[in-house]
């Protein structure tokens, strides 16, 4: 009848069959996945994402770090020491703050800038150091370089308040006065002012602080219950600004100002803060939009400035006040062997002894 009864239809398929051709070519397999490849690929994009991010990132940042401080108009300087010394500085600057911003942070309406806070931060092998400046530390106005006119003005042996350095010819005037009263080499300088401050707070969301003793102070707008909290910028400002409230006054107010500092930059340095685009990039915008720098800082040494101080919130390192000895006419004076022993102990990056 023609037909063959011993032929199997589909040409070899089946399973006495021989192997058949299919979508994954002979037999009909799909070759195994490459997992090991896969993995390569996918770490090396990641790894180039990274750093396409990194660096977009920094040169983003570094266009909008304000070198505004010439460090060059500086005369009569001391020899450099070892370690590295920041002369950070809080100013009442109210520059872009609108009238709502000043009554809200009880700023006031003062025109011009005055300092309203001074520390240096001592970064070395041996343990990192800062010291705050009293404003109302009573210091000799040395002769100085106008940093508009370039005039020569000679020294006339004025003792003033510290922060009269600044009101009188800005940021170079302060570290040549500070190095001046010292003896110590200031290699950067950092200043923020009152909006500044308060807007990178509440970037970060608030800054949790415990406060050991609750106070007021009308003239700040402080009004703070004991505990654990969270600051927001408002809060934050008005605590780092109380004096009135305290029987140290200016002291105890430079002691609140460190701890808050620190426990700021180590909360910034959170993983929260650090992996989260949306809350890292509006902090690293509120900061460099205020912060004025010397011209010769850069990124790299603001983040090893923002990391010592991180390490003190954590006890690595020493925080204290200049020691004080007594005062004069409502200036306070400095203990000059205390001080004398303690700029000697950071201009060799000597592990500090000296207490206040």
């Amino acid at each position: 009848d023609g037909y063959n009864t011993g032929q199997v239809y589909g040409g070899g398929g089946g399973r006495g069959g021989g192997p058949q051709d299919g979508p994954g070519g002979p037999g009909g397999r799909r070759p195994a996945p490459d997992w090991g490849r896969r993995v390569k690929v996918g770490l090396i994009t990641f790894l180039v994402a990274a750093l396409v991010v990194s660096v977009g990132t920094y040169m983003w940042a570094s266009s909008k770090l304000r070198g505004e401080v010439d460090l060059a108009k500086v005369i009569e300087r001391p020899e450099e020491g070892e370690g590295t010394n920041y002369l950070i500085v809080g100013s009442d600057s109210r520059d872009g703050m609108t009238d709502d911003d000043k009554k809200r942070l009880h700023t006031g309406s003062a025109e011009g800038k005055r300092t309203d806070s001074m520390m240096i931060l001592h970064v070395g092998s041996n343990g990192n150091t800062m010291v705050s400046l009293p404003r109302d530390s009573e210091v000799e106005i040395p002769s100085f370089k106008g940093s508009e006119s370039g005039k020569l003005f000679p020294a006339q042996g004025r003792r003033v308040k510290l922060n009269a350095a600044y009101a009188e010819d800005g940021p170079e005037l302060l570290v040549r006065t500070v190095e001046y009263n010292t003896g110590l080499r200031i290699d950067h300088y950092a200043e923020i002012g009152f909006g500044g401050f308060a807007n990178i707070v509440d970037a970060l969301g608030g800054v949790e602080m415990d406060i050991p003793k609750a106070f007021k102070d009308k003239k700040s707008g402080a009004d703070f219950q004991a505990g654990e909290q969270t600051l927001d910028g408002q809060q934050a400002l008005a605590f780092v600004r109380t004096r009135y409230a305290f029987a140290g006054s200016d002291l105890d107010r430079t002691k609140n100002q460190q701890k808050f500092l620190a426990t700021l930059a180590n909360q910034a340095a959170t993983p929260s803060t650090v992996l989260n685009p949306f809350r890292l990039y509006p902090t690293l915008g509120a900061g460099l939009d205020t912060l004025v720098v010397d011209e010769d800082m850069g990124l790299f040494d603001l983040a090893g400035m923002f990391w010592a101080m991180k390490g003190l919130s954590g006890g690595e390192g020493t925080s204290m006040n200049m020691p004080i000895s007594g005062s004069n006419g409502g200036n306070l004076v400095w203990d000059k062997a205390k001080k004398d022993q303690l700029m000697q102990q950071l201009r060799n990056d000597e592990k500090v002894t000296v207490t206040e």
